[in-house]
Order: structure tokens, then sequence, then C-alpha cells
């Protein structure tokens, strides 16, 4: 079933915002988001925008609203971890933004990704940009490898619950996952043109693999792996049209998080990180274009 809304852009600039505060604890569980009002001109966007952004994030189960009362936030992004470091301690619930800031504290950065966009990481390296921009740091180093699924590869999902052959979400996905590449692209060949990182590479390749999960080995020490789960949910397309939708979140994603300890090669957090490490490089070399 589809159901057209007015207005037709701007939404999606406000939903991509309001879910990386809820992925990260800037909205933290059971916490209430600011008026509509108040976000509508923190945005410079109408309040039917912000009705907008915030119906879709409930239907993606980040947040409930009653009529007449403020959006309440249900659900974040869930890390587990069997071994925090103690400089994570303060971090409680621990989110990938503090895992991504971490990593760009070091002198050199490597990040290997698949996922099934890029959305979430064009978030988390925006905010990284900025820091380097502050002079927070100061990496020398930004290697980046992404693995995204071939265009022309079928996909199970998204897809429209009641005609599996509806084109538009498949259109709408290869577009989020267009607009967000080109904006990691944009945003580290300023850090490089800008001289703020002397060193900066990033190859994205495409695989003939339905993404079942999302993964991130971060300085070939950590490894983030979570599994990506069918939900039914509401997608508003960029004209307005409201389609119920089978999809996946990726940023409500659960992470599993894993950790290289040197002292012992045999740990389990040292053997996931290599074997993860080892899968995701045949994939590189032999699978993808």
């Amino acid at each position: 079933m589809t159901k057209r809304t007015k207005d037709g852009g701007a939404f999606q600039r406000v939903s991509e915002e309001l879910r990386v505060r809820l992925s990260d604890g800037g909205y933290p569980l059971n916490s209430f988001l600011p008026s509509q009002e108040t976000l509508a001109k923190e945005f410079g966007v109408s309040r039917d925008t912000v009705q907008r952004a915030l119906r879709e994030l409930g239907s993606e189960g980040w947040i409930e609203s009653g009529r007449g009362k403020r959006s309440r936030v249900v659900m974040r992004q869930h890390i587990q971890s069997s071994a925090p470091r103690a400089s994570r301690s303060r971090h409680h619930p621990m989110t990938l933004g503090p895992l991504i800031g971490e990593a760009f504290e070091r002198d050199e950065v490597t990040l290997d990704i698949a996922t099934l966009t890029s959305e979430s990481l064009d978030a988390h390296i925006r905010i990284q940009a900025e820091r380097i921009r502050a002079g927070d740091i100061s990496p020398r180093q930004i290697h980046l490898r992404m693995l995204l699924p071939a265009e022309s590869h079928p996909m199970p999902y998204p897809r429209a619950r009641d005609n599996k052959d509806d084109p538009r979400l498949p259109a709408r996905l290869r577009a989020i996952t267009e607009a967000h590449t080109a904006s990691l692209h944009t945003v580290l060949d300023q850090l490089r043109t800008e001289k703020l990182v002397p060193d900066v590479q990033l190859e994205v390749r495409r695989t003939e693999l339905t993404p079942t999960f999302k993964l991130y080995v971060i300085n070939h020490d950590e490894v983030l792996h979570g599994f990506y789960e069918p939900i039914v949910r509401t997608v508003i397309l960029a004209d307005g049209t409201e389609v119920e939708a089978v999809d996946v979140l990726g940023f409500g994603a659960t992470l599993t998080h894993h950790v290289r300890d040197h002292s012992d090669p045999k740990s389990s957090g040292s053997v996931f990180v290599a074997n993860t490490t080892r899968w995701f490089n045949s994939v590189w070399d032999l699978l993808a274009v």
C-alpha cells in the first residue's frame, strides 16, 4: 500500500542527523527528543518536515510518538564487547561513534568496511573530519576500503511488501549509496587537498553478494560485526510517497565488538579478528571489482 504526502526532500537530511544522534547516545534511551518546534528551528525546516522525519524514525523503531506528546527514545544501537578497554569505561553504553573516534586518534588509520550502504560510515567520517579541522586530532594517514553490493545484483531487500517487483525501493537504495559514497570521497579528498592529512586513500569495490551483516575492521586490531535484521517499516520516498516495505536497518543493527589480544594470538578475540581480516581480503581480492 502506498500513500502520497506533501513535500519532497529536507526530511532526509533531518532524519539522517537524528539517526546519528540516536545511535550514538546523543538522545539517550528513554529520553525525550526536543519538541517539533525546537527541531524545526534548529534544522531550518518546517514542522511538517520534522513530523515526516519523526514518522520515519518511528517506523524504524527508534522512537515512540503519541498524539500531542514529545517523541521518546525506545531503541539505540547496541554494541556488545567481550573486551572493553579502560579508556572506554566512561562510554556507557558503548556506541560506534567513540570507537571510530578513538581509531582516528592514531597516526595511521585503517578501516575495512563491508556494508549495504555507506550511510552510517559517511556520518561518522564527517564528524572525524571536523575534529581534524578543529585541530583536536591529526592523523597522518587514512586508508579506507569499502565493499558494497554490485548495483546489478538482485537484492531481497529493500522491497515493497505487497509488490516485490516495485523498482522504487531498489532505486532509492542506489541513490542513498551513491550520495553517501560521493560524500565520503568529497570529505576525504578535502582533507588531502587542504593538506590536513598527508596520505588519504579511499577504495570502493562492488561484489555480487547480498550483505547479511555489516562489518568494520578497525586499525587491524578490532572488529565490529552485526547482522542485518529484516523488518517491515514505512519508507518515505523522495517524492513524499509512503511505501510499506521489507527493509533492514544499518544504524540499528546490534554490533559485536572483538579485540585482538597481541599477547595471546589464540584468544577468541585474536582469532576472530584474524579470520575476519582474512575473509575481507579474500572477497576484496577475488570477488570484488
